[in-house]
């Protein structure tokens, strides 16, 4: 499908006469752009329309904010819409990211902008977005999502209710295993206002400080209410081991109820091989039925992102005190990290993202301090940063990565030190699509775009046809690059000509070009189950 297209050379002319002309790119030439953009035509594209059915050779019609038209279009129909010559290539839905971190108050996400993504999904991981941040600190999930709604950010943003964050409003301290039945009814009521207020469900983060604390009980409670406002429930789960994994997926299921549950960045640390992943896959699929579709995401990278509280056992965590801890047990704790990294890969799988041994592995830390490396991670403790986990076997993770029911997400975040957040979306098209296809484009789309779209229940984004929001994005997929790693994680993804988002250019040849994002909401009605109910791949 590759053309030779220049990066700053593809938008065509607008119609002749038109109120919002654009000067072809070219030498000298600079683009002229109107406040806003009353529509657009989209001529000669494929239209890959995010249904995983095959691509269409046609016309798209946008007006304001929505899909007005799907056909050949005359160009006398053209007049006063701005029109891009698509020449073949690719136009499909804007790509919505289930699992995000980040502030659009505090900054811009111009890296998701750049591979692709028009909607992100924030408040994983138990934790509510800004509540805690004093940059941005509000004293509520509602009062932030009407702060976002008045910034008009660059991107279309929709959260989740944290868990944890709920805990803490409630008064439940963070060690408290057994909340009592009042403070229950406080967590239930609080996340009541913030389903109310448009959240598009609850998240877990049972690996952490203070869910990690939670028990059956406390998240069962829960469940039901998620079920009143048609949400859904995704988890960090309480553990990702292989050993364990099926068990957390469970207490996942179990503690939803009527609730639909979805697992966040499904990974299996530890195993080995499409065997295992094949194996987990049919123990997920012994879970769902007519009222449990239960829907997992995955990003396409080996290594994990995160604290490395992680590698700590839950008595060298808050609440307790750390040097406390080990004063008194010491020995016991040197002897239990020795033991959880080298079932991890060793020190060599542990690379620093931030603080102060940013950019180096334990085991150079380790080296630089002339200390083994279980006492070296003694020194740095739980709160010592965050880290890239390198604990994922590829083959595995690529399986569970093609599965139809398995959305892509990046779990990343702006100018985040591991990347997936500037290049999920485009490592996904390259490597699974186009360079060693392992999906066609169509299911490559759907997998960005509709299936995440029914996880969430957003019933108009997701696919281009006509009543639809005009979330949409250009590009030839041979040209799509994911530039982003370990050494430069922050590098944007290039490829994708031109994004729009509710009708309006957010990103053209890869430089910001308006913000036209809005807060997304939950609507009232339940959501429409999932459309993956059978293998799209090739």
């Amino acid at each position: 499908m590759s053309q030779g297209w220049s990066r700053r050379g593809f938008l065509g002319a607008m119609a002749a006469g038109s109120a919002c002309a654009l000067l072809p790119f070219g030498a000298g030439a600079v683009p002229v752009r109107q406040a806003r953009v009353p529509g657009w035509v989209f001529r000669d594209v494929l239209l890959v329309d995010g249904s995983g059915r095959p691509g269409q050779a046609t016309d798209v019609v946008v007006l304001g904010d929505r899909i007005q038209h799907i056909g050949r279009v005359p160009a006398a129909q053209a007049r006063g819409l701005r029109v891009v010559e698509g020449g073949g290539r690719v136009l499909a839905p804007g790509f919505i990211d289930l699992h995000t971190h980040g502030d659009p108050l505090q900054g811009a996400f111009t890296p998701f902008l750049a591979m692709g993504v028009t909607t992100v999904v924030l408040g994983q991981d138990g934790g509510s977005p800004a509540l805690a941040d004093s940059a941005t600190a509000a004293d509520s999930l509602p009062a932030w999502m009407d702060a976002v709604e008045r910034a008009t950010p660059d991107i279309n943003v929709a959260t989740l209710s944290g868990h944890g964050t709920l805990r803490r409003r409630a008064g439940i301290d963070d060690g408290t295993r057994r909340p009592s039945g009042a403070r229950l009814e406080t967590l239930q009521s609080i996340l009541e206002q913030d389903l109310r207020a448009g959240a598009f469900g609850l998240s877990t983060g049972l690996e952490y400080v203070p869910g990690r604390y939670a028990e059956p009980r406390e998240l069962a409670s829960l469940g039901p209410v998620v079920a009143r406002f048609g949400g859904v429930a995704m988890s960090h789960m309480r553990s990702e081991d292989a050993d364990e994994v099926r068990d957390s997926i469970r207490e996942l299921v179990v503690a939803a109820g009527p609730a639909r549950a979805h697992v966040s960045h499904l990974k299996m640390v530890y195993g080995k091989g499409e065997a295992a992943a094949e194996e987990l896959l049919a123990f997920l699929q012994s879970l769902r039925g007519a009222e449990q579709p239960l829907t997992a995401d995955a990003y396409p990278y080996e290594a994990s992102y995160t604290g490395v509280a992680i590698l700590f056992p839950e008595w060298a965590l808050p609440p307790a005190d750390y040097n406390a801890v080990r004063r008194a047990r010491g020995d016991e704790l040197r002897a239990y990290l020795q033991r959880r990294m080298e079932q991890r890969g060793g020190p060599e799988a542990l690379l620093f993202g931030t603080g102060p041994h940013a950019g180096r592995t334990l085991a150079q830390v380790a080296a630089q301090q002339e200390l083994p490396f279980a006492e070296a991670l003694l020194d740095i403790g739980p709160g010592g940063g965050q880290a890239a986990h390198f604990v994922m076997d590829r083959a595995l993770q690529d399986r569970l990565l093609l599965d139809p029911q398995v959305a892509v997400a990046s779990d990343g975040s702006p100018g985040g030190s591991h990347p997936r957040g500037a290049g999920t979306f485009a490592k996904w098209i390259e490597d699974f699509a186009v360079r060693q296809p392992r999906v066609s484009l169509e299911e490559a789309v759907r997998k960005a775009t509709s299936l995440p779209a029914s996880i969430l229940g957003l019933r108009d984004r997701g696919t281009i046809r006509p009543g639809a929001r005009a979330d949409l994005v250009l590009f030839d997929p041979a040209g799509i690059r994911a530039h982003a790693d370990y050494v430069d994680p922050t590098a944007m993804a290039e490829g994708f000509d031109l994004v729009v988002v509710n009708g309006q250019p957010a990103l053209e040849a890869g430089e910001p070009a308006g913000r036209a994002g809005r807060l997304l909401r939950r609507g009232a009605t339940i959501p429409v189950r999932s459309p993956a109910t059978k293998d799209h791949r090739k």
